[in-house]
């Protein structure tokens, strides 16, 4: 770099050679402390806001503050996507997170018609409801104690291959499951790829994911030759019949990534988030009365022709919603995104150097007291009648 652009670095340290700070990122959340990694810098350099250090085999600044965060995100001509090479080998070269910014808008302008929006949620809401509700009974009816987040994960993976894929049957979504656990336990992992370590058998999972995602492809480009329609429209349809303004249509390799991106962060967190607000309210008496209260009032206020729930009646669920945020920001399912500077550019008043990584630690923002008072607090009422400043709640 020069001296001078040395100088002008944030405060941090590279760590020992090819592994960097890995160490200490990895100790702390193993141990259960996520927050030692970020409150280590801290104590050694200050509140500064941005670190300096060699994350996932590159020269990386740590950025922990919300004004840091929203500067990079929202710069999308100083900072690129910039994921590790063990996330992009996983999810796939040609998903979200490795494509340039004018693509990716594009198709996530075209994948998020089918799954938001009144009419796209309210044809949902039956399925959801009774894959729920079957769930639950399977439970009770287990004689036993279940495993709480392995079924929770069952059971939103069920919903969201119902989405995307209209419904795989019982065989193909099983071994879809199995391939998506193991996928996400190398996802954030160093990419080693030697026996023993986390990421080489993810990449494993990922062939057999491929291939299962490959097989249905195949099934539905041959129906589509044939003139056969399968019903209903999916993810993978809609991404089939895509095509740009000069009529280009999406290659399988484009639609089999977007697809493993969706599906595998689609379950993995909702599972979490649902575990977790779970175990809040249990740890929580006063709160779960109040959020069963709330829920118990919804439901005596359907009419008898009405069949299920809909979105008005999820709309009314304002205590609930405020739980949600809640263990959103104290959890924080993404701890931490990745950009990539195009060039030299200052944040906080300190350089980051074209090429190098830019972390952006969400949790550090969401456990901020100077942002949230008494962070480590479970309070949904601190979201009654507020609105978070932008890049406060990311």
């Amino acid at each position: 770099l020069g001296a001078e652009r040395r100088a002008r670095l944030p405060p941090g340290e590279m760590g020992w050679p090819l592994v960097g700070g890995m160490w200490a990122f990895l100790r702390a959340f193993k141990s259960g402390k996520p927050d030692a990694f970020i409150a280590s810098f801290v104590r050694r350099f200050g509140r500064t806001g941005v670190y300096r250090s060699f994350m996932f085999s590159s020269p990386t600044v740590l950025v922990t503050t919300a004004e840091g965060c929203k500067q990079v995100l929202m710069d999308d001509d100083a900072f690129v996507t910039g994921w590790p090479k063990a996330t992009v080998a996983l999810v796939g070269p040609r998903s979200f997170v490795a494509m340039p910014h004018d693509e990716h808008r594009r198709i996530r302008k075209l994948t998020a018609a089918p799954i938001n929006g009144f009419d796209a949620l309210t044809g949902y809401l039956p399925f959801i409801d009774s894959t729920v509700t079957s769930s639950l009974r399977a439970w009770a009816d287990h004689g036993g104690s279940v495993e709480f987040l392995t079924e929770l994960r069952r059971m939103t993976f069920k919903i969201i291959v119902q989405i995307f894929l209209g419904g795989a049957d019982q065989a193909t979504t099983r071994a879809l499951e199995r391939s998506y656990t193991e996928l996400n336990y190398g996802m954030r992992a160093m990419a080693i790829n030697l026996p023993g370590f986390a990421y080489r058998g993810a990449l494993r999972a990922r062939r057999r994911l491929v291939a299962v995602l490959q097989g249905v492809l195949d099934e539905r480009r041959a129906a589509r030759a044939k003139g056969v329609s399968g019903g209903g429209v999916d993810m993978m349809d809609r991404l089939i019949e895509a095509q740009d303004e000069r009529g280009r249509h999406l290659d399988d390799d484009e639609i089999i990534d977007v697809l493993v991106m969706y599906l595998n962060a689609g379950h993995e967190s909702s599972g979490h988030i649902t575990m977790w607000a779970t175990v809040f309210l249990q740890e929580n008496p006063d709160m779960f009365a109040r959020a069963k209260a709330e829920q118990e009032a919804i439901m005596r206020s359907i009419p008898s022709s009405q069949r299920g729930l809909t979105l008005r009646d999820f709309r009314k669920m304002e205590y609930l919603s405020q739980v949600i945020d809640e263990t959103l920001r104290l959890v924080n399912i993404s701890f931490v995104s990745f950009r990539q500077a195009t060039r030299d550019v200052f944040v906080n008043g300190y350089l980051t150097p074209k090429g190098w990584k830019v972390q952006l630690w969400y949790r550090s923002v969401h456990m901020d007291p100077q942002v949230y008072p008494d962070p480590t607090k479970f309070d949904p009422l601190r979201w009654e009648g507020h609105s978070p400043r932008a890049g406060t709640f990311l």
